[in-house]
């Protein structure tokens, strides 16, 4: 899920596009621009039913981004109060200075961190930074398209 239709296009057109099924990609027209308020009020708030009639929930996202974190959290917390029995699980990528200049990613985050402590059943935290170290030194790729977390 992102409200950036580029993102989805790059994972389908990509090596392990093929993995999944067409209808899990849900994306919106045109992005939050990283602004949490924009993903929460407006293109955000537009997609959640489409996301709510899926069946299952695990989260990946970043929160750095306004669609991870604000969206992102958004869609927990109405998954949390239209499901609260289900399980709910994310991988919330942290933002990480030296990975990312964008002066508002920190903000995004400290936003989302209630919404994750209070309706997250378990949350797997990764760092960007990490991410990063392992993209280049582990899997030795001079130039990954996904280094940050909403790719």
């Amino acid at each position: 899920m992102d409200l950036e239709p580029r993102t989805m296009d790059n994972i389908r057109s990509g090596p392990y596009g093929q993995i999944f099924h067409p209808d899990n990609f849900v994306f919106g027209q045109f992005g939050a621009g990283n602004n949490w308020a924009k993903a929460s009020y407006t293109e955000g708030a537009e997609l959640i039913d489409v996301v709510l009639d899926l069946v299952g929930f695990q989260l990946c996202h970043s929160l750095g981004g306004g669609t991870g974190s604000c969206m992102g959290t958004l869609l927990i917390l109405k998954i949390r109060e239209e499901f609260p029995d289900i399980m709910m699980l994310t991988f919330s990528v942290f933002p990480s200075p030296k990975v990312s200049d964008i002066v508002v990613e920190p903000y995004n985050a400290t936003l989302s961190l209630h919404q994750l402590v209070e309706n997250a059943d378990e949350c797997i935290v990764l760092g960007n930074e990490v991410l990063y170290y392992i993209f280049f030194r582990t899997l030795k790729l001079i130039t990954p398209s996904c280094i940050r977390g909403e790719n």
